[in-house]
């Protein structure tokens, strides 16, 4: 039976772990989706909060700019990642790539995806000291704790 496997994707060494594992530890027929989550700072913008200063406002160009270098930094990768598991012999039907702008927060816009009938999602652990994890918490920490009907790979 073909295995939906979800993989939290953006372009960090973290990703590419994840990709590798997919691609030795399972078999190639099953469907992978290749899911990534932009930052929306465009809505931002839209807010028209008082917390915005000024100056962040003024430079809103750069800032929109910088963001979709960033989206297209990761399309790049999520092309890589895509080819990657096409050498390996997954089959390119069988892979798909989602990239969608953030609604509710990174972990949570994964959790959200992963109800969509996947039957394991395999992430990277971040690179966060312990101090930093215990305080802000990292995206696969927040994702295992959402998480209540998959199975869930953490790639160190």
């Amino acid at each position: 039976m073909k295995k939906n496997i979800l993989i939290a994707f953006d372009d960090s060494e973290n990703a590419f772990r994840a990709v590798e594992f997919v691609e030795k530890f399972f078999t190639p027929d099953c469907n992978v989706t290749l899911f990534s989550v932009f930052p929306d700072t465009d809505a931002l913008f839209l807010m028209k909060s008082p917390e915005l200063s000024p100056y962040f406002v003024s430079q809103k160009s750069s800032f929109l700019s910088f963001e979709d270098k960033k989206k297209e930094l990761i399309r790049n990768a999520l092309k890589k990642a895509r080819d990657k598991l096409l050498e390996a012999g997954f089959e390119s039907n069988n892979i798909n790539i989602k990239a969608e702008c953030r609604r509710d927060g990174i972990a949570r816009d994964i959790v959200n995806e992963s109800h969509n009938d996947y039957d394991i999602i395999v992430l990277g652990r971040r690179g966060l000291s312990a101090i930093k994890e215990f305080f802000i918490g990292s995206v696969s920490h927040k994702v295992f704790n959402g998480v209540k009907d998959n199975s869930i790979l953490v790639v160190n």
